[in-house]
């Protein structure tokens, strides 16, 4: 791998642009991902927002749940982020009907669990490992890690709830750090890709 990593953005739904922008004012090279054999190209993927339920059941129409799994299983580096955490969880507090994981983060996961979409909200948020002041977290119908395993690195809390963690190469928060212009967790994780390589 070059010092410019190639990481990918699961385009299924979501706000993918933006996670594409912010990987490449990160020093990555940052491209969509659809396909199963697109996903054997990558260095690092990012999972980005939507809605989880149909992220699983689209990522499993266009075949790649599988790939995914296993690329995540042998190691590649993966951040998810909002719908994206959800599904890198092992489990899901209340999942919906058909709703699949494809894990990767020893924690359970609640859906929503900040409140409905006009519940939305920003928060300054202290995430370890990010220096230079808290990050600009944006909650838009939110999980939060309900429990998390002896293998996860809790990075960041919010009003007592779980927000920010990794484990290994997986890395996962319940906002959205794409939407605001502040790139440090994408170049947070664009680090674990080099170090990964």
């Amino acid at each position: 791998m070059s010092d410019t990593p190639v990481i990918g953005v699961l385009a299924l739904q979501g706000d993918v642009r933006e996670h594409l922008i912010a990987l490449a004012a990160a020093d990555a090279q940052a491209r969509p991902v659809r396909r199963p054999e697109e996903l054997a190209e990558l260095d690092g993927l990012v999972v980005p927002g939507g809605e989880s339920t149909t992220m699983s059941k689209l990522a499993s129409l266009f075949g790649v749940l599988e790939p995914l799994r296993e690329r995540i299983r042998d190691g590649m580096p993966v951040y998810g982020t909002c719908a994206g955490m959800i599904l890198l969880a092992d489990k899901i507090l209340d999942p919906r009907s058909g709703q699949e994981t494809v894990g990767g983060i020893d924690m359970i996961v609640r859906r929503n669990a900040f409140g409905r979409q006009n519940e939305s909200f920003e928060a300054a948020v202290e995430v370890a490992g990010i220096e230079d002041g808290p990050v600009e977290g944006v909650f838009i119908r939110a999980p939060w890690v309900e429990s998390a395993g002896a293998r996860v690195e809790v990075l960041a809390e919010h009003g007592g709830h779980i927000v920010a963690v990794r484990q290994g190469n997986a890395l996962a928060t319940s906002f959205h750090p794409e939407l605001t212009g502040d790139h440090r967790v994408h170049a947070l994780f664009v680090d674990m890709v080099r170090a990964a390589g």
